[in-house]
């Protein structure tokens, strides 16, 4: 990342995608809300997925049930610092077996 101010307008926009890609899934249980760089997921009973964005590392940290993820920039995309995932595809994985939901998530850029 060139700097602090352009890894926020960066992480902005991915949490926007986010939120947009949640939106279009037609499933009651599962609300959304973001302020100031925090984007959480209610999972309903099975709680909470949380996306947000760490400065001093430059990355976006994912906290769900079955874990702690760190994601950072390489090669244009988000990618799981331990396993190599892609953020969108973490994501699903994660919203799927903790809500049993589906989502489509677009390709979220770095």
């Amino acid at each position: 990342m060139p700097d602090e101010s352009a890894f926020l307008d960066l992480t902005d926009r991915v949490l926007a995608a986010i939120g947009a890609a949640l939106d279009a899934v037609d499933d009651g249980d599962l609300d959304w809300s973001e302020n100031d760089g925090v984007l959480t997921i209610d999972c309903g009973p099975d709680g909470r997925i949380i996306v947000n964005r760490h400065v001093p590392n430059s990355e976006l940290w994912v906290a769900a049930k079955s874990g702690g993820f760190h994601f950072h920039a390489e090669g244009g995309a988000w990618k799981d610092t331990r396993s190599g995932e892609e953020l969108g595809a973490a994501l699903r994985r994660l919203l799927h077996a903790q809500a049993g939901v589906d989502v489509g998530f677009p390709p979220l850029s770095a």
